[in-house]
């Protein structure tokens, strides 16, 4: 997976820094131990998760409007959803940049709660939420999941593993049939299987698929609620699935991980 297109993150015309990848290293020793790397996918710089968390995170507090600015305006932070292993927030703070810049602000440093710098702020900001009813990051087993298998395949297909994404339509069809049965009748017995992820403005659900061996999953299967029935249309591999569960929190090591 590459890194996207500079002018595509809101980030980058909202403050400036002079290298935004050893910043978020920073905050990777700063905060609680974490595995922010890939393990499927080729990436160009370190930290890959944390670089597309830090991001999407930024976008959502940017659209709550959770951005607190100092008494004269001369400073800002946003809570990173991060914390120390003392469980000590981590905020990332910025200061007025140079007026010849086109980004208003600059990436100062990554601090914790109760750091000096902080105290530049009367009240602190809260953490990005995602959802206001709880009961939609539980998986309905009683409502049915209909599958959209011709686009999963003929779209997506260069995201099945080696030997499935070699397979014609019909035989990888069943294989992915079968790892579809499979994932409802995990869900069902655990419901903590099917893991959230936030995708513009609404909650989705992963779900695993293995397709070789029924303890390890390959792909993840992608659901969404539509009031009376789950409606999957998309896979993704594991780390894409990882990146975008990330965002709301760290899941549970039950099958999807770094």
């Amino acid at each position: 997976m590459k890194e996207e297109i500079k002018s595509n993150r809101p980030f980058y015309d909202f403050a400036f820094t002079y290298n935004l990848y050893e910043k978020l290293k920073e905050l990777a020793d700063l905060a609680e131990e974490e595995d922010w790397s890939y393990k499927n996918s080729p990436f160009d710089h370190e930290n890959p998760v944390l670089f597309y968390y830090f991001h999407n995170t930024f976008e959502r507090i940017f659209e709550q409007n959770k951005i607190v600015y100092s008494k004269d305006n001369e400073f800002c932070c946003f809570n990173t959803g991060l914390v120390t292993d003392n469980q000590e927030p981590i905020f990332a703070l910025f200061k007025k940049n140079q007026p010849d810049r086109k980004e208003h602000w600059f990436l100062l440093q990554f601090c914790r709660e109760g750091q000096w710098d902080m105290a530049k702020f009367a009240k602190l900001p809260d953490i990005a939420t995602y959802f206001d009813d709880p009961s939609c990051l539980v998986y309905d087993s009683n409502l049915d999941l209909r599958v959209n298998y011709e686009h999963i395949i003929e779209d997506n297909k260069e995201r099945f593993p080696s030997p499935y994404n070699t397979y014609d339509d019909h035989h990888l069809n069943l294989v992915l049939d079968g790892a579809i049965r499979k994932a409802k009748e995990r869900v069902r017995r655990n419901y903590k299987v099917a893991v959230p992820q936030f995708y513009k403005g609404k909650i989705q659900l992963l779900l695993p698929l293995c397709l070789s061996n029924p303890k390890i999953a390959d792909m993840a299967l992608l659901v969404q609620h539509h009031g009376d029935f789950y409606l999957a249309s998309t896979c993704l591999t594991l780390d894409m699935a990882y990146n975008n569960a990330r965002q709301l929190a760290k899941p549970d090591k039950d099958w999807l991980q770094p």
